[in-house]
Formats: structure tokens, C-alpha cells, sequence
């Protein structure tokens, strides 16, 4: 199924037009021309140290999405301050593997007789209170996601939520046209970028980036404050008033994390 069908389908509103900027090549072949990425973010609030979860995610839930080919990177908060929570983001190489995906794994007989016992314990005593869901679309400079490097210990994950849909769509064409490049000159590094079609939080985009450690994320960071692209771009008025709302949130990868 082509985006275009599936926006038609759903009533959703289009995407910016691609820009005429060459992508970034990355470590990973998209499976068709045109075809762009798909992110669901789960955000779980765990009961407990989140032991019996991180079993399952690993030992089966994981494995199941393998099956359909979809990457999944887990992450939990990296100050041990923060509320007990995993993060885990599903990589879909297509919308109509994201659509097919969930029914799949449901019917994946070997996930069903694996999971089941984590069923049976949970429903009476539920491992995680709630999850919350994000869903968005690669952007057009970023169509695939980068894989980062094996020397990363930490990511961080941001929101940009906008006034307004017009002022989102200025947002995500200032990151297509201008700001990720500045990001790959000053080590902030990229592993994915969204436009979010559904979640808590819209009109909004989120993106993922990754760093050897904090220090390093602190360095990267005032590099960027301090490039004269994102000087002069910030100023510019075709800009304004583009994302009044920026959470930030710092986490790091767990051991069976495929991110």
C-alpha cells in the first residue's frame, strides 16, 4: 500500500512535498523508491524494577517483530532518579508493514505459546500500569534511519510541539533544509527524525540522537548553539514561532536494545 492510498484512506492530512535536497546515504536500503520509514514510540510506565517486562521484550516480543523485520530499540531513562519507564521504538521499513505488523505478530503462533506465561502472570499483577503511543513518519532528509555507533552510552529524545499544523510543517521543512546538516558538522549525531501522525502530544515531531556520553552530548550541543548556520537560520523569519514546546529526555540503550 502507497502512502498516498493510506492518507486518502485515513483522512490524514499530507506531508510537506519533499524538498529538493539529495538524502543523506545511509546504513540501511529502504524497500522501495519514494518509501519512507515508520516510528512507533511506546513509552511504558512500569510497576516495579521492570525485571519481568524487560524478559519478555527480550525473549519474545522482540523476536516476533524480528520475524517481520522490524527493528526495535529499547531504552529506559538515563538518570536512575526518573520514573521507572522503557522506552521502546518499532521500525517499520514501510506504512504497509506497519499496518500488517501487529496482526502478524498475534498470529505468529511461536510468539503466542512463548508469550503466554507472561500473560498469565501479568494479568493479575500487571508488569506496567500504562503505555502510551507515538507514531510518525521518517522525513524526506532522512528517509532510513542511522544506526549508531557500538561506542554509544547515551540517546536523547526530543519532542517539538508547534502552535499550530502550519507552523509544524515550517518546523520539519527547517530540519529537511537546514538543521540536521548543521547537526552532522557538530556531533549531534542523528539516528531518526518524525513527523508524528498520532500521539499524545500535535501537532508535533520528535526526533533520536545519540552520544558516547554526556560530556560529549554537552559539547555537541554548545557547538551547535554556537555554528553561524544555525545563527542565521534562527533568525529568519520564514522560522518563527515554529516549536513553543521542547521536551527533552535523556535515556540509555538497554543490553538487548537493536538500536
Amino acid at each position: 500500500m502507497q502512502r498516498r492510498n493510506f492518507i486518502k484512506t485515513a483522512g490524514v492530512l499530507a506531508a510537506v512535498p519533499a524538498l529538493a535536497t539529495k538524502p543523506v546515504v545511509d546504513n540501511r536500503t529502504s524497500t522501495g523508491a519514494g518509501e519512507k520509514e515508520i516510528y512507533e514510540c511506546r513509552i511504558y510506565t512500569l510497576n516495579g524494577e521492570g525485571d519481568t517486562l524487560d524478559a519478555f521484550f527480550k525473549e519474545t516480543l522482540i523476536p516476533a517483530y524480528s520475524r517481520q523485520g522490524v527493528t526495535v530499540g529499547v531504552f529506559k531513562p538515563y538518570k536512575p532518579e526518573e520514573e521507572a519507564q522503557r522506552y521502546l521504538l518499532f521500525i517499520y521499513p514501510n506504512i504497509a508493514t506497519c499496518l500488517k505488523t501487529k496482526n502478524a505478530v498475534w498470529d505468529d503462533r511461536t510468539f503466542r505459546n512463548a508469550a503466554q506465561a507472561f500473560f498469565d502472570a501479568t494479568a493479575p499483577q500487571p508488569a506496567y500500569s500504562k503505555f502510551e503511543t507515538i507514531l510518525s513518519e521518517a522525513f524526506d532528509k532522512i528517509p532510513v534511519h542511522r544506526q549508531p555507533g557500538k561506542e554509544r552510552t547515551l540517546f536523547e529524545f526530543r519532542v517539538y510541539q508547534s502552535p499550530n499544523e502550519e507552523a509544524n510543517k515550517r518546523k520539519v521543512k527547517m530540519f529537511n533544509a537546514d538543521e540536521i546538516a548543521i547537526f552532522d558538522q557538530t556531533g549531534v549525531n542523528s539516528v531518526l527524525y518524525g513527523d508524528i501522525l498520532a500521539g499524545p502530544r500535535q501537532p508535533a515531531l520528535m526526533y533520536l540522537t545519540w552520544y558516547k556520553d554526556e560530556p560529549t552530548r554537552n559539547e555537541a550541543w554548545k557547538q551547535f548553539g554556537n555554528h553561524p548556520d544555525w545563527k542565521r537560520i534562527s533568525k529568519l523569519p520564514e522560522y518563527a514561532h515554529t516549536a513553543t514546546n521542547n521536551k527533552s529526555t535523556l535515556l540509555s540503550p538497554l543490553a538487548y536494545s537493536q538500536l
